[in-house]
């Protein structure tokens, strides 16, 4: 079969990718400063032969194609950016990085989401394909996107012409790892992930001495009563068979505790899967925060600042299907298995709704099997490390050699076949 000749390849180059992957581990960056990962990714694309790569698309982005006579043009798509984490894995290769935020602070740095992860098994199936091109036709999009976890980096890159430069996708194709037991498929149909809104809060009281909150306004009584308000939303006014999550990750105020303090800030976050309640949800905010300051005689209106935000993540249920098709033909039926929905967002969906053409996603697993599994037996599956975590780090076998091959799957789904006599179909 096709995918079997293809994936046979991956034996000569899997030590070169689990070392790619160390690497990069080693080495993680922050978003929007992707530059030293960037370098590599762009190399390793002209090293295995793609006819064009573009780099610092919408910032840092990267971007492969390769061209193959006549058919559908597909995409798949990782991201490399890493997080303001301290790591705590233990790993001969353990990242020890510290960098200064783009807020201006130094801050530790960790591949804690996995994204080194997604990079190596993208650069892994664009060499398996560009070394089997007589067995497609069409043309391939490798796209490394930076910036992900600020949930800008796709946006970025469509506003910078992605797609007024290059051949537009017919499908867009994109996975994550997650604490799933290693070599096994996670998968969902329509919405999957979540939508992700960030608003900044700034309320205004008055200052004074503690001793005499009579001469003041008082702020922080003003965000302490948001924070609690808040809480409703969900309980109170989505309805029961709908989902959405408020959480305040974030409440700053003051500088001593005898002093009341002019301002107070929020940082809160929300999440949904429909535009329903997206718009539900974020009116339900603004409403609350504009109470409360009337309430707490603030000074002046409250200032709310709507910043970075995903859309909810789409995996077209056709596309879907016949993509797990192809999944359970060549992992096996055993090792797909459906996923709930996932209140963590993804922006890889900017790409296909900027064209209206399907996104199809999924998840493969980074944690050692009998592990995972005896949690699960357990009922103890929050004792996972999972994304985010400082002890989050996927085994590299058989994770690695996983994702390069769901990549290739599943790009060969897509792409067009090769008749007998190596002419290619339209």
């Amino acid at each position: 079969m096709v995918v079997q000749s293809v994936t046979a390849g991956l034996e000569k180059i899997r030590e070169e990718l689990a070392e790619l992957y160390r690497d990069l581990h080693q080495h993680p960056e922050l978003s929007l400063q992707e530059t030293r990962t960037a370098g590599l990714l762009a190399w390793r694309l002209r090293e295995a032969g793609f006819d064009e790569v573009l780099e610092q698309v919408g910032g840092t982005g990267v971007v492969g194609v390769l061209r193959n006579g006549d058919g559908p043009t597909v995409m798949l798509r990782a991201d490399f950016d890493a997080l303001p984490v301290r790591e705590n894995t233990g790993l001969p290769y353990a990242s020890d990085v510290r960098a200064v935020d783009h807020e201006g602070h130094e801050v530790p740095v960790m591949h804690a989401c996995g994204h080194d992860m997604h990079a190596t098994a993208l650069v892994g199936a664009a060499h398996l394909l560009a070394a089997a091109r007589e067995s497609w036709s069409g043309t391939l999009l490798a796209v490394f996107q930076p910036a992900e976890e600020l949930a800008r980096g796709a946006r970025d890159m469509v506003e910078d012409g992605l797609f007024e430069r290059l051949p537009k996708p017919a499908t867009v194709l994109g996975q994550h790892v997650a604490p799933l037991p290693a070599g096994f498929i996670g998968h969902g149909s329509g919405p999957i992930m979540a939508a992700s809104d960030h608003v900044k809060v700034t309320l205004f009281g008055r200052g004074g001495h503690g001793s005499r909150p009579e001469a003041a306004v008082d702020p922080v009584l003003m965000a302490a009563n948001v924070v609690t308000r808040l809480q409703g939303i969900v309980a109170r006014e989505v309805p029961p068979a709908e989902a959405a999550v408020v959480t305040v990750g974030r409440l700053q105020a003051g500088t001593k505790d005898n002093i009341i303090p002019d301002t107070a800030e929020l940082g809160i976050n929300m999440r949904s899967y429909t535009p329903q309640v997206r718009d539900l949800v974020r009116a339900a905010i603004e409403r609350i925060v504009r109470a409360e300051s009337a309430a707490g005689n603030a000074v002046r209106e409250p200032e709310l600042d709507w910043a970075a935000s995903a859309p909810a993540l789409v995996s077209e249920p056709e596309a879907t299907a016949a993509t797990l098709a192809a999944f359970a033909e060549h992992f096996g039926p055993q090792r797909l298995f459906p996923m709930p929905l996932v209140t963590a967002s993804e922006d890889v969906g900017v790409f296909g709704a900027s064209l209206g053409v399907p996104t199809v996603f999924w998840f493969w697993g980074g944690l050692e099997p009998d592990l995972v599994f005896k949690a699960l037996a357990e009922g103890r599956i929050d004792s996972l490390p999972a994304n985010h975590s400082a002890q989050f780090a996927p085994l590299i076998e058989p994770t690695l050699s996983t994702g390069v091959e769901a990549l290739v799957v599943a790009a060969l789904t897509w792409l067009g076949p090769v008749r007998a006599t190596g002419e290619s179909e339209a």
